[in-house]
């Protein structure tokens, strides 16, 4: 079986909450979205959902 790899950084995360928020009638500033991003990665990573360690092809 093929594995299929993910990437997932705290830039999309980040665009995803601007985005959501925006719609939901929020305007939150670019440091309210990094820590978002950041606080969602490092749930996403102790819940075993994502792994911090990647690597690089070349």
């Amino acid at each position: 079986m093929k594995e299929i790899e993910v990437v997932i950084d705290t830039e999309e995360i980040a665009e995803f909450f601007y985005n959501e928020l925006i719609r939901r009638g929020f305007v939150p500033s670019r440091i309210e979205l990094e820590e978002l991003a950041d606080i969602t990665f490092d749930y996403l990573i102790e819940k075993c959902i994502i792994d911090e360690e990647f690597e690089v092809e070349e």
